[in-house]
């Protein structure tokens, strides 16, 4: 079933503080906390610079927070089939899918929930105000240029929904003068794909554009027998869920003086997707970021940025082609923020601005809020130690003020060696289902909110990186189903804050190169358990596997290359009282390339290569052995 709407069928049955991340660019590359990035020749290279993790630009070496980039060059060597399976593995990271390509996919980062990830495109924030999750599914991967995963509570640089951590999507940029690029590809399940870009710079400008097409007629979503068990889907529908993909990216920027330059944006991303299910069985989901940003240097030591932006989540559903319902959610954003440097510190200030607005088939009784948050960050440098410190002030229309503040410090031991410290807090706003949805919402309901501590060590020797981060962290007023809670509002029951998650965990990563081969591996244990004190008291939360890991080889041949990954999860349960359990498996992934010539590259994935069966959601399939062939054009620079 579609994720919006298999939400919607269980509810019926019973630029904000990121658009300044983006305003700096830089060179992007692997941290020395990424398991899955560092390709370059030199694999302790730290110069890459993140934004993610500060809103300001700063250098890997620098950055405290544990944070995993992935690059344009990361995503064509390991060739995954989607976001999701591109992600699967990083550290801390794990995914549920309910049936493949274009299916609802959920993300728990940490051991968080899935609504309690920050997703950022391009510096906005996606997602729909419905639900509170972005539609990742929906995101592919040939408009991606990079990707930044900091884990940990964010909400004092963010706001709502930065318990986990923090997912920017940065789109497609130009990398020389003029840069165009193609691919076509085709592989199992009918799957065909093709993209088509061109960027460059022209005098004080720069532009980007890239479109991509996707379609695949899938595999059955949902596992026979649901029906009887009453689970998945409900219902056994035996056929091919396909699943369509449209997507373009507009990108611009002039540099008007040498201290005032702005740029422009648009990203739209429209899915059409078919699963099982017999109150829908069919939807078209667009995901749309549009804004732009001026960057003004005021002072050689102040910058001052602004940023306007809309973000929009649509979605209409379809029962055998005849149109069920339709959501409609649009966010504007604005901020603004100044950066002061003084000696080796540096003092950031900002304001953010929200508006969520909801449109729909259903009637919900409120349809729009506005959030306002101001925020302050002081980084500093203390010869061998680093700090950094902030505090923000949310003002929500629907449930009042909410203070959020981290603290992260770091000791360079040796030159090759830092530990660091850190303790953070965050919250999330409940969403426009969980407040208002028709008979089931719950107005009265308080943000979730989260209390996290973490230590960490990680080092660049001579062979390469390797970290080793431990965290614990407290999320209460959690918001879950309540059966308590009925009256002439609630006839079957709605939510409310009356769970608690104590979560542990620890995440280990290296990287070298042996024998010619790039090696990059990561594992992570969790402990994350339910502690409401009802009957479910100590239990796993659900969809999180206690163990994963995740093992990347990569060696080049002259003009041919090969490489392997491997990914090991545990088993995990699928409901929160533990009965629905879900068995561990391993997935071995192939692939090989070979440079024709200068420009052209001819790839292959061989995924899943041992056929494995394995579910992320109870009764939703998975793909089992595919393929995928590709051919790719760039004129080299």
């Amino acid at each position: 079933m579609n994720g919006k709407s298999l939400h919607r069928r269980a509810l019926t049955a019973a630029l904000t503080g990121a658009l300044a991340a983006s305003f700096s660019g830089g060179a992007w590359a692997a941290t020395s906390d990424d398991a899955t990035a560092a390709t370059s020749d030199d694999a302790t290279d730290l110069t890459g610079v993140v934004v993610t993790a500060t809103r300001t630009a700063q250098t890997q070496d620098q950055t405290l927070a544990a944070v995993t980039v992935i690059d344009r060059a990361d995503i064509e060597r390991l060739q995954p089939a989607s976001l999701m399976d591109l992600l699967r593995g990083t550290p801390g990271m794990q995914l549920a899918n309910n049936g493949g390509p274009g299916k609802l996919t959920s993300m728990f980062l940490r051991g968080t929930a899935s609504d309690h990830v920050l997703v950022l495109v391009d510096g906005f924030k996606l997602g729909a105000a419905t639900n509170g999750a972005a539609a990742i599914q929906d995101i592919p991967l040939e408009q991606i240029e990079r990707i930044e995963i900091v884990r940990g509570p964010f909400s004092s640089l963010y706001g709502s929904e930065a318990i986990g951590g923090v997912v920017q999507i940065f789109t497609r940029q130009p990398q020389g003068d003029f840069n165009p690029n193609l691919m076509l590809g085709f592989g199992s399940d009918h799957h065909a794909a093709a993209s088509a870009g061109v960027g460059g710079k022209v005098g004080d400008g720069w532009y980007a554009l890239e479109a991509s097409h996707d379609n695949t007629h899938g595999i059955n979503a949902c596992r026979l027998g649901a029906a009887e068990a009453f689970a998945g889907c409900y219902v056994d529908q035996p056929d091919r869920d396909g699943y369509r993909n449209n997507a373009i990216t507009l990108r611009g920027g002039y540099r008007f003086t040498p201290t005032l330059d702005g740029d422009v944006q648009f990203f739209r991303a429209e899915g059409h997707n078919e699963y099982d299910g017999s109150v829908a069985n069919a939807a078209d989901d667009t995901s749309q970021v549009a804004g732009g940003k001026l960057r003004w240097q005021a002072l050689s030591n102040l910058d001052v940025s602004l940023g306007l932006g809309e973000t929009m989540d649509l979605a209409e559903d379809y029962l055998d082609g005849r149109p069920v319902d339709h959501f409609d959610t649009r966010r504007t954003l604005g901020t603004v923020q100044a950066d002061l440097s003084l000696g080796e510190g540096l003092y950031s200030a900002g304001f953010d601005w929200q508006r969520d607005k909801l449109a729909s088939s259903s009637d919900f009784a409120v349809d729009r809020r506005i959030d306002r948050g101001l925020f302050a960050q002081w980084q500093q440098r203390f010869g061998t130690q680093s700090l950094q410190a902030s505090v923000r002030r949310d003002e929500d229309g629907q449930f009042g003020g909410k203070n959020t503040g981290s603290l992260l410090w770091g000791w360079d031991i040796v030159r090759d060696l830092r530990v660091t410290a850190s303790y953070g807090s965050a919250f999330r706003a409940p969403s426009f289902n969980e407040l208002y949805y028709p008979y089931y919402g719950n107005a009265r309901l308080k943000p979730e909110r989260s209390r996290n501590l973490e230590f960490g060590v990680r080092g660049t020797p001579g062979w390469g990186w390797w970290s080793v981060n431990i965290y614990r962290n407290v999320v209460s007023d959690l918001i879950a189903y309540d059966t308590a809670l009925v009256d002439a509002e609630h006839p079957y029951g709605g939510p409310n804050n009356i769970d608690r998650a104590r979560i542990r965990g620890a995440e280990a990563t290296v990287g070298t190169r042996i024998a010619g081969w790039t090696v990059n591996a990561s594992a992570s244990w969790l402990d994350p358990r339910d502690r409401s004190h009802t009957g479910e008291d100590g239990n796993l939360l659900p969809r999180r596997a206690r163990q994963t890991a995740r093992l990347d080889l990569d060696r080049p041949f002259g003009a041919f290359s090969a490489g392997a990954s491997w990914f090991v999860s545990g088993y995990r349960y699928d409901d929160a009282a533990n009965l629905h359990r879900l068995g561990g498996y391993a997935l071995t992934d192939l692939r090989l390339a070979w440079m024709v010539d200068r420009d052209w590259k001819l790839q292959l994935a061989l995924n899943n290569v041992f056929d494995k069966r394995y579910e992320t959601a109870w009764y939703y399939n998975q793909p089992g052995r595919n393929f995928m062939l590709s051919l790719r054009w760039q004129p080299a620079r």
